[in-house]
């Protein structure tokens, strides 16, 4: 397509999160058809997506329109799944498993780092359409085992199905006895919950905003999206051929290398560190060590690149992939586990699948910003342009630890008390609440 670079550059990489806005749609896929015909629909687009940008006949701005599907699909599947785990999981499992769903991005990761290595000999169009086509590979093993999986409990009790979420729950979380004392209660907590916030709520998007409660969740859902995209990962994920060059390595061979070693290092990393240490460190602890740890490697990762852009010193060069490497490792503990399963857990049912869906649209949107924005910054600023990262990391590191909230502990519906206190919609707190009001008019 003409080699692009600068703005033209940034808009091929943008335009799939450009489409990834219009995942705002899936809260009402999600909540309308279901958990898991939201995650079908979602794979649905992106399966057309992906054919648009491969067909033989295909121009840029087919190219483009393929991204832009991609870009929906994939957000129409990731408001629905994520909510399907969280809603299915057991309690004890819930923490391990929400997380461990963003990391195995990395292994599409590695997929896609290591195709382009095997193609970047070819000389055909066959270098690029490979890989392109290797976007479908995980999306269709997700379409064959979706059907094997369970609709989410909380889900079918919303919607009058309550014998068969009953049904799920004492397959799933209590090995078939029916007179398991925490599956009943877990159901009737369930059911009640789901009552009290239909009793209370109101329905739309301005519902996000009526409470303080859902206030502090909104700003913590656009903080993490932000920070996810926005902490200088994107100078890796999106342009690290030009990072690479900036430091004397530009054989395409090189880069591929350190690239494919990369997305195998960061997934290794991210299921070790954040989904096996989630429920022993707690949520908050792992999004410190991964802010604090970030802004440490990544000034080191600038202070070595001015060194590099000023004397040509080989070893400033290389001590600025160790730092990408070691940047990737802190990083880890917390992105990209957390960057969805936090949400999830913070968000009550009746707003859940709204507050994901904003999580998605508000991730592609910080990517935009960060995929057009960084090729025009490294092209006028160099790496001066790091500076803007410093700064995003240390206003990361103050918001981390003065507003973030652990989560650690509580069921998924006793996670709402730790944000609306004894207004929660939760089984039990009714009868605290009338308690409540009945002393206060006592003489």
């Amino acid at each position: 397509f003409g080699n692009p670079g600068g703005s033209t550059l940034g808009l091929f990489t943008a335009i799939q999160n450009i489409g990834g806005l219009k995942g705002l749609t899936a809260s009402y896929v999600a909540d309308f058809f279901g958990r898991k015909t939201g995650v079908v629909i979602g794979l649905l687009v992106l399966f057309v997506g992906t054919i648009i940008q491969v067909v033989p006949s295909v121009n840029s701005s087919m190219f483009l329109a393929g991204r832009f599907l991609v870009g929906l699909g994939s957000n129409v599947t990731q408001g629905s799944a994520p909510l399907l785990i969280t809603e299915l999981a057991h309690p004890q499992h819930r923490g391990k498993l929400t997380t461990m769903y963003n990391t195995l991005w990395y292994v599409g990761a590695i997929i896609a780092a290591w195709t382009v290595f095997g193609t970047i000999k070819y000389t055909s169009e066959a270098s690029w359409r490979i890989p392109v086509a290797m976007q479908a590979a995980m999306p269709a093993i997700q379409f064959l085992g979706i059907w094997f999986v369970p609709e989410s409990p909380r889900w079918l009790c919303a919607n009058n199905r309550s014998e068969e979420a009953f049904e799920i729950l004492v397959k799933y979380h209590a090995n078939g006895d029916r007179d398991d004392t925490f599956c009943a209660f877990e159901f009737h907590e369930i059911q009640e919950t789901i009552r009290m916030e239909k009793e209370n709520s109101k329905n739309g998007w301005p519902v996000l905003v009526q409470t303080p409660g859902n206030r502090k969740r909104l700003l913590l859902i656009l903080l993490v999206s932000f920070f996810s995209q926005c902490s200088g990962n994107g100078l890796v994920s999106y342009y690290l051929h030009d990072i690479l060059s900036s430091v004397g390595i530009e054989s395409s061979y090189d880069q591929s290398v350190i690239n494919g070693g990369l997305t195998i290092w960061c997934f290794l990393v991210s299921i070790c560190c954040s989904a096996f240490l989630v429920d022993v460190l707690g949520r908050r602890l792992l999004f410190l060590i991964a802010g604090f740890g970030m802004l440490i490697t990544f000034s080191i990762w600038t202070g070595c690149s001015a060194v590099y852009a000023q004397t040509g010193n080989k070893s400033a060069g290389s001590a600025v992939i160790a730092m990408i490497f070691l940047f990737y490792g802190v990083a880890g503990f917390a992105w990209p586990g957390l960057t969805v399963a936090y949400p999830a857990e913070i968000l009550p049912f009746s707003i859940r699948a709204k507050g994901l869906a904003v999580t998605m649209a508000a991730t592609a949107l910080s990517s935009v910003f960060n995929q057009y924005v960084n090729p025009i910054g490294l092209e006028s600023l160099k790496w001066r342009f790091y500076f803007v990262y410093i700064a995003i990391l240390v206003i990361e590191c103050l918001c981390i630890w003065f507003l973030f909230v652990e989560t650690k502990g509580p069921t998924l519906e006793e996670i709402a008390e730790l944000f609306d206190g004894e207004h929660a919609n939760v089984a039990g707190n009714e009868g605290r609440t009338h308690d409540q009001e009945t002393k206060s008019v006592e003489p």
